[in-house]
């Protein structure tokens, strides 16, 4: 391998951030749009299930096999297809004449996010090396941090600016100009042929078309009942169904290997510690914390009966902070390995104990809610020591060639989680709501989040003392 770094790698890296930001804006942003949905046609509570199951299942589904096929066809030309399905979904969704048509583009928008998403990564692998990798994956840590708390303050701007009817259409139509913009950089900047390197393409190119349906149903299968309530009881009989499916695709990835084959997914990474363990803390990691702001915006919203842009506003300084803390933990990772991961969850856990202090001051009329803009910068401090050191450790030691596969492993882990902990984080808060008040119910959701915070902390512990032992 050639380790001269390409000169072209800062301004690929800028396109990349471009079209994650657009991406993940878009994930965060509907979360305030709903009742605007709702109102602009007419849509039912299951249509609006369906804005976000949509999304959330074809991206979910499709990680793996896209960072496979990038590994293999080539990265550059799947991330401008991915940006191109997105940007015309989000027309479609912008000019939705009723309920189905703005669900079948969700679904769309999902497939091209979860298209470009491993090629950003699978590039970023390709084209940095050392420090610089993470300084790479720091300002990747900066715009995920950014845009997911930076999307309900947009949303909620926009339905101020353009009204509660039609607001909701220009949170998708201000995806259009980003997009365009994306691949006109990318065209101009990415190198052509836009292939991986020769040295990386070692192996067949076959994209293993039966490994990659085996574990596209089974992800749907292990997403779908967290992500549907409207499938009721039945839907949890999918669980052991996706489980069975997981395994069976892991004896034909077995299989295909011992037939000289090149699998979708070498299983021989999760020999690697890092990967492993690096897996597991993402999946538990994105189980808990995703769902805090879900809680605090409809304790905002619902709660104490304030505006979209408000519940926007409480977040955004942690959104701030995780941009800062992103940056600092790519520069400083390769020194202090997994202590930043170790010191990002201790941060998490004292945020989100000082929040629910705030919440029952705020529930005594003995504190404001904007206290919250204080201790939720904990945790928003924890998005960059936490994301952005595990994905640089994570996927450190992960052969090139693999790498667009092994970074949408480590994404859809970080899918099932976060499918995970907001049926069930959610769930806990709404059933104590049913019995008690906003404050009970915003306590109970975060002491969970925190249980969840807790053992995935017991994890990176062992991890630490375990690499310690092992030097």
């Amino acid at each position: 391998m050639d380790d001269v770094p390409d000169p072209r790698r800062w301004r690929i890296l800028a396109v990349l951030l471009v079209a994650i930001f657009m991406s993940l804006v878009s994930v965060s942003i509907i979360n305030v749009v709903l009742p605007s949905v709702q109102r602009g046609l007419g849509a039912s509570d299951s249509d609006l299930q369906w804005v976000l199951t949509g999304y959330a299942l074809t991206f979910g589904v499709v990680l793996v096999g896209a960072g496979r096929a990038g590994d293999l066809l080539g990265r550059g030309p799947l991330f401008i297809a991915g940006v191109v399905l997105f940007t015309l979904s989000s027309v479609w969704g912008g000019l939705a004449p009723d309920p189905l048509s703005l669900n079948l583009s969700r679904v769309v928008q999902g497939l091209g996010s979860g298209l470009l998403n491993p090629q950003a990564v699978g590039m970023i692998q390709q084209y940095f090396r050392g420090p610089e990798r993470g300084r790479a994956y720091g300002a990747l840590g900066s715009v995920i941090g950014v845009s997911v708390a930076v999307g309900p303050v947009l949303g909620g701007l926009i339905i101020q600016l353009a009204g509660e009817a039609d607001g909701w259409r220009w949170t998708f139509l201000v995806n259009v100009p980003v997009g365009v913009l994306a691949v006109v950089l990318a065209l101009r900047w990415f190198p052509r042929p836009m292939r991986v390197p020769r040295a990386a393409r070692t192996g067949s190119h076959d994209l293993d078309p039966v490994g990659t349906v085996l574990l596209a149903v089974a992800v749907l299968a292990l997403l779908l009942p967290f992500v549907e309530r409207s499938l009721g009881s039945w839907g949890w009989l999918l669980l052991p169904g996706g489980a069975a499916l997981l395994a069976l695709w892991v004896a034909w990835e077995l299989h295909y290997r011992r037939r000289g084959r090149a699998p979708m997914v070498d299983l021989s990474l999760f020999r690697l510690r890092s990967f492993s363990v690096g897996t597991v803390i993402a999946g538990l990691y994105f189980l808990g914390v995703t769902s805090v702001w879900v809680i605090v915006a409809l304790y905002v919203q619902n709660g104490l009966g304030r505006s979209a842009l408000e519940a926007g506003l409480v977040g955004l300084p942690a959104a701030l902070v995780s941009a800062v803390t992103s940056n600092w933990a790519g520069r400083h990772v390769g020194a202090r390995g997994r202590r930043i991961v170790v010191a990002g969850l201790v941060s998490a856990m004292v945020g989100l104990l000082l929040s629910v202090l705030v919440v029952q001051l705020v529930a005594a009329d003995r504190a404001s809610v904007w206290w919250m803009l204080l201790t939720l910068a904990f945790v928003g401090a924890a998005q960059g020591m936490v994301i952005t050191p595990n994905q640089t450790i994570t996927l450190g030691q992960v052969p090139l060639e693999y790498s667009g596969a092994a970074g949408g492993v480590l994404q859809t882990a970080q899918r099932i989680g976060t499918a995970m902990g907001l049926a069930v984080i959610t769930a806990v808060a709404f059933a104590v709501l049913e019995e008690s008040t906003w404050a009970v119910a915003v306590t109970a959701g975060f002491l969970a989040v925190t249980g969840a915070l807790a053992v995935t902390l017991a994890v990176a512990v062992l991890d630490l003392r375990g690499a310690r032992r092992g030097r």
